[in-house]
């Protein structure tokens, strides 16, 4: 009985197989994350972040051969917690002048998003009311028709 599955092992594959199988479906009524818009703003990093940025390239002068990511976010954390609120408070000031600038970009883009979308809202409308004339010409036209037919059929009845 080589190569023969167990009960256990059987089932286990079992439930596995239907899990996949669930997981490949896309969820019913759930509409996908819309896409990114490469033109808004990036968000401001924090002062942790601003710190990270001097730190990398101490670190990378001090240790050239680490190329571990982990190493150096490992070595930045321990760092970061050994400041004082004294040492932090320059990364901290730099953060908040970022930020500050992230809050007037993200006002400009979303005020411009906005006018987009009410430029965009009208053309529509006109599309519509372009539409229903032409539609009533073409009913009009039709009912002049019927009117002249009916008329015609006066004019056979007498």
């Amino acid at each position: 009985m080589k190569g023969a599955k167990s009960k256990g092992a059987a089932k286990a594959d079992a439930k596995l197989a239907v899990k996949s199988k669930g997981a490949e479906k896309p969820a019913k009524g759930r509409k996908g994350k819309a896409g990114k818009d490469p033109n808004k703003p990036k968000r401001a990093p924090s002062a942790f972040f601003v710190f990270m940025d001097e730190f990398r390239k101490e670190f990378k002068e001090k240790n050239p051969k680490n190329k571990s990511v982990a190493a150096v976010g490992k070595a930045a954390g321990d760092r970061w917690k050994s400041l004082t609120d004294a040492d932090k408070a320059p990364y901290v000031a730099k953060a908040n002048k970022l930020k500050l600038e992230y809050n007037k970009a993200i006002a400009a883009y979303n005020k411009g998003e906005s006018t987009a979308a009410a430029k965009k809202a009208p053309a529509k409308e006109e599309e519509e009311e372009d539409e229903e004339e032409s539609d009533k010409s073409k009913s009009e036209v039709n009912d002049e028709d019927d009117d002249e037919g009916s008329e015609e059929e006066e004019d056979d009845d007498e």
